[in-house]
């Protein structure tokens, strides 16, 4: 009997259950690399804190209703807090408040959710993303010379991270009187497809342009893949958000001039370690800037890029 207890006590340790408390932790999607590092760190933090990290969200970054089901799902299911990036700034305002109504903290991350934190919500953790966008603009004005036609492509309607990039980039844009933006009202869609069609759509413009800003990793790939695909890839100074091993190496080619890194690691670990935090009863940062930085071709290899890049 003793060696039976002690095999099951084994066997539960070696699938990975934890004793602590469970905190489900929702992505906007579950295919982009972005989403992959987010997971790792909250993992890790589950680790090193005792905890069950349950890891659900949809496939695509613009299935609203399937992030609001997942989040309905763990408001009556035994989670004891949830870690969550909303789609949809406004559309998720009502699962999260059922989720605090019924005593299960949310931490908000990446992107910001209408409402008052410490009331609607517990935490937000995330990038500084309107400065992110103003390091963005303020590269590719750089790179420009700051003359020239510049194009924006946005990423999707309802997105609050990236609409705050896209405000910071066209915040600096409008400092520079020798930059028109020529296309600022287009939008990319939720995945790498979509935006290389909804690129090819604006070829016209993109023909016309020596500058182009695209707002997160999807819309940053779609474009390289368009401009490959018509031959314009080189001829045009391309200034992107987020990193992936596709990016990096696009970097490295030259096929984008710099990137925008978040540290969706520390995103994760500090989001999971934030509502674990709540729930022990400790202090916690009503707001928590996870910080970027600008990736060149130059510094990409440098121990303080490669530590905010982790895998990639």
């Amino acid at each position: 009997m003793r060696f039976l207890t002690g095999f099951l006590a084994l066997s539960i340790c070696s699938l990975g259950f934890a004793a602590g408390e469970k905190i489900a932790v929702i992505p906007k999607g579950t295919t982009h690399s972005f989403w992959k590092s987010v997971e790792k760190g909250a993992r890790d933090a589950g680790a090193e804190l005792g905890v069950e990290i349950v890891w659900k969200g949809p496939l695509k970054e613009d299935d609203r209703a399937q992030q609001i089901a997942v989040v309905q799902q763990f408001v009556v299911d035994d989670a004891d807090a949830i870690v969550l990036a909303p789609l949809d700034d406004t559309a998720l305002r009502n699962p999260v408040g059922s989720a605090m109504a019924r005593n299960k903290p949310v931490v908000i991350f990446d992107s910001s959710l209408k409402g008052e934190v410490g009331k609607d919500f517990i935490s937000f953790v995330a990038t500084n993303n309107y400065l992110g966008g103003q390091i963005a603009g303020k590269e590719l004005a750089r790179l420009l010379g700051g003359k020239g036609k510049v194009v924006l492509l946005r990423y999707s309607e309802g997105s609050a991270s990236t609409a705050k990039r896209e405000a910071g980039f066209l915040d600096i844009m409008s400092k520079h009187p020798g930059i028109e933006v020529i296309q600022s009202n287009r939008f990319a869609g939720a995945t790498i497809s979509a935006a290389q069609d909804t690129a090819m759509n604006m070829l016209d413009r993109l023909r016309e342009a020596d500058g182009i800003f695209t707002s997160n990793e999807s819309a940053t790939q779609g474009m390289i893949l368009a401009l490959r695909q018509t031959g314009l890839i080189k001829k045009k100074t391309l200034v992107g958000f987020d990193t992936s091993s596709f990016l990096l190496s696009a970097l490295k080619r030259g096929d984008v001039k710099a990137l925008v890194a978040q540290n969706p690691t520390k995103m994760g670990y500090l989001g999971v370690k934030t509502a674990v935090a709540h729930l022990r009863g400790e202090p916690i940062e009503e707001m928590i800037d996870t910080g970027c930085v600008l990736v060149t071709k130059e510094n990409v290899n440098t121990p303080d890029i490669k530590a905010v890049l982790g895998g990639n």
